[in-house]
């Protein structure tokens, strides 16, 4: 008998043990996600840095009028005021090469222009009103497996000069742009005329050899101000003329015979002045540089009448008087250098400024990127350049542009939008973790709703009213529908599902009236029978006759649909909805995500929640029936109460299931991040979309880290919420436990 004992405590503590021992593994697994995602997540929101590496004196001679970098940071090139390429080594100042460029006999240069952020090319135009393009470029090799990168000049429109201006007047100033469908020049010449000049390509479309370029001019109107500054957008279709008092005009130069002012508007603050003005990276927006230091942001809304009008967006302050900035190649961000020497770096996006240092520069007059944005070229006024790299990986990511309202370029309004890839490099990535958080929400609720009903009422029936051997067979059935693969239900959502519910629309939504009404007209039935009749169906089989009644209901309901439809709604209630209702209707939408996810959390609520309800000691039921109350009452008044915890347990589990669901969501919606609790619109979750786009991102990237980020906001919210479920089913315990 003692050794018996003895057996069974050493079994009682080795379970308990095994148990404690499981529990723990459990705890360490989920804490090592935890950490994991976090070890994936914490580089986004280190600080940016900016190292100073060499300062030297400018090699070669002649004033730098533009500077600029290779992709590897090795050479830096400077095109001067003597119409020469210069290149150098960026960690040695060391000369490497220089290129003279071939201007046109007896010319000399009027006025330069580098041709943006994402281009190689500049110009120098002459006093006879002709432009020379060259573009730096950089041949790689690697003899005796060392890299060699090898400068050299190139001139994408040929070495000749182009005759801009008839008038061979001298160009006083002037921009220009590149496309595949011909070249743009807009010019202020020296006689006070402002033209236009659009190149293009004729002759064989096979052999660029064969063809030429043919010119034609325009004169543009005057804009009444003066002319400080001169933008033209990378399709050559808005052209902006700006002055030092912040006047700005807007033209439409899309067709060159119908060149039209379109706008009209100041873009500094009283009486400050304009002291730089230049474009972000895509030429939609304009970085404004005022007298006070304070950098806006501005690019065109369209109006009530969809004109594009010219919008402050943001402002940024930098800490003193700005004298160069520069913008980056790929990214929408930007820094600028002081007249005391601080050197700043912001991103648009983010609203944030993510670097500001002490350069120690004297007067600095230019500053440039590096086509990678991780190197900076600083040239002050006394001839010195100064090479910095940048660290710097991930500036778009704050709490703003995470979970704020973002206004993005060309949208009407500050809103919520997960965009993460685009087929352009100059694409302003959209990482708002708002709409799939709110989509997750949206199909758990709907799942919820259609589920929460009928699994714990099954559950009630299953475990209180309906007959032993019936429950027997009931309820492993449910529980089997628990192993059914969600992609299999996914698969069937998006392509049975939801074609049917679209041509069947008011039979669905009859279904919700008449089953209710028929199931409570049939039960009303049933106790108006006589007795003899009822009595011959045993206790607890009722539930059986109910199964004909269901399947005719829901026959009827969809056979009356089309005739529904025809009466009611035109004939088509999809178009009815969107034409008349003004709702948007989707084929993949919340309904069926809500129905398919519903049948997948069935069997957990139902299992969790019937076992709870069965649990019940029934001398607790007994008890309540011999005091004379019904067993509806009982039911009510005194099962559902004590089993309380275990029901809300079940529903916080399967809620848990319905938020951390993938497949089902991700078949049967259209898996837009839209943020509209329509239940015809469909959803992206962040379970889904870590599945759709994990796959495809950089690893390291800003996208990459940001769908780790959704992860640990998906694992904060079910433990926020699991947390929250078991502190209030602890406390319905502890009420009801005296029960």
């Amino acid at each position: 008998m003692l050794t018996s004992q003895k057996f069974r405590l050493f079994k009682d503590q080795s379970f308990r043990a095994i148990v404690t021992m499981g529990g723990n593994f459990v705890i360490v697994a989920i804490l090592l996600i935890f950490l994991y995602l976090m070890y994936v997540v914490a580089p986004m929101f280190e600080s940016a840095e900016a190292e100073s590496v060499a300062t030297y004196s400018v090699a070669g001679s002649g004033k730098t009028l533009a500077l600029a970098m290779e992709e590897q940071n090795e050479i830096a090139m400077r095109f001067t005021d003597t119409a020469e390429a210069v290149f150098f080594s960026t960690t040695t100042g060391e000369l490497v090469n220089s290129f003279p460029l071939a201007l046109p006999p007896k010319a000399s240069i009027s006025s330069f222009h580098m041709a943006g952020t994402n281009s190689s090319v500049a110009a120098y135009a002459t006093d006879h009103g002709q432009v020379l393009l060259a573009s730096h470029q950089y041949k790689v090799t690697y003899p005796n497996d060392k890299r060699l990168i090898t400068p050299f000049i190139d001139y994408p429109l040929g070495q000749a000069a182009l005759q801009i201006d008839p008038k061979q007047q001298a160009i006083v100033q002037f921009t220009f742009k590149l496309g595949e469908e011909g070249h743009s020049f807009i010019a202020r010449t020296a006689d006070g005329r402002l033209i236009l000049t659009r190149f293009s390509l004729e002759g064989s479309a096979l052999d660029e050899d064969e063809a030429e370029l043919v010119a034609s001019t325009v004169d543009l109107p005057l804009p009444g101000i003066n002319i400080d500054f001169i933008l033209m957008d990378e399709d050559q279709r808005v052209l902006y003329l700006a002055s030092h008092d912040g006047e700005m005009v807007q033209y439409d130069i899309s067709d060159q015979d119908a060149v039209s002012i379109q706008q009209r508007t100041h873009i500094v603050k009283g009486d400050r002045k304009l002291k730089k003005l230049t474009w972000l990276t895509g030429t939609i927006s304009l970085l404004v540089v005022d007298s006070e230091g304070v950098i806006s942001q501005w690019f065109p809304v369209r109006d009530e009448g969809n004109h594009p009008i010219p919008t402050f967006i943001r402002e940024f302050d930098s800490r003193g008087d700005v004298t160069a900035i520069a913008v980056e190649n790929a990214r929408k961000g930007f820094a600028v250098v002081t007249q005391q020497g601080q050197l700043e770096i912001f991103h648009t996006t983010a609203n944030q400024q993510v670097l500001e240092i002490d350069a120690d520069i004297t007067k600095p007059e230019r500053l440039v990127f590096s086509p990678r944005s991780n190197a900076l070229l600083l040239e002050s006024e006394n001839g010195q350049l100064h090479f910095w790299t940048v660290t710097n990986e991930y500036p778009e990511v704050s709490w703003s542009s995470l979970w704020g309202k973002v206004w993005y370029e060309s949208y009407q309004e500050p809103e919520y939008i997960w965009q993460s890839s685009s087929s352009s490099n100059d694409f302003e990535p959209k990482m708002s973790l708002v709409p799939i958080s709110f989509g997750t929400i949206k199909a758990a609720f709907y799942a919820m709703l259609f589920a929460v009903p009928l699994a714990v009422l099954g559950a009630m029936f299953t475990a209180y009213f309906m007959a032993p051997k019936m429950r027997r067979i009931v309820k492993p059935s449910i529980e089997t529908m628990e192993a059914l693969p969600t992609v299999i239900l996914g698969f069937l959502a998006g392509l049975w599902l939801a074609p049917l519910i679209e041509e069947n629309l008011p039979g669905i939504f009859s279904l919700l009236f008449i089953m209710p009404i028929a199931v409570l007209f049939a039960g009303w039935s049933w106790t108006r029978l006589p007795s003899s009749v009822r009595h011959r169906v045993p206790d607890g089989w009722e539930a059986m006759l109910l199964l004909p009644l269901v399947v005719f209901v829901l026959y009827a309901s969809l056979g009356l649909s089309p005739v529904l439809e025809a009466q009611f709604f035109g004939g088509d209630m999809r178009s009815w909805l969107t034409n008349e209702a003004g709702i948007s209707f989707d084929q993949r939408n919340s309904m069926v995500v809500g129905i398919a996810m519903g049948f997948a959390v069935i069997p957990t609520i139902f299992s969790i929640a019937e076992d709870a309800i069965y649990s019940v000691p029934r001398s607790l039921t007994h008890s309540s029936l011999a005091l004379g109350a019904t067993p509806w009452q009982t039911m009510w008044r005194v099962v559902l109460l004590t089993a309380s915890p275990g029901i809300f347990s079940a529903i916080m589990i399967g809620f848990g299931r319905a938020v951390g669901e993938t497949m089902i969501v991700l078949m049967a919606t259209g898996n837009t991040p839209i943020m509209d609790f329509n239940i015809f619109e469909g959803m992206r979750t962040l379970s889904a979309n870590i599945a759709v786009e994990v796959p495809e991102s950089e690893v390291g990237s800003t996208h990459y880290r940001v769908l780790f980020l959704a992860a640990l906001v998906l694992f904060s919210f079910t433990f926020f919420f699991n947390t929250i479920a078991e502190l209030v089913r602890q406390r319905l315990r502890r009420k009801y436990s005296s029960l």
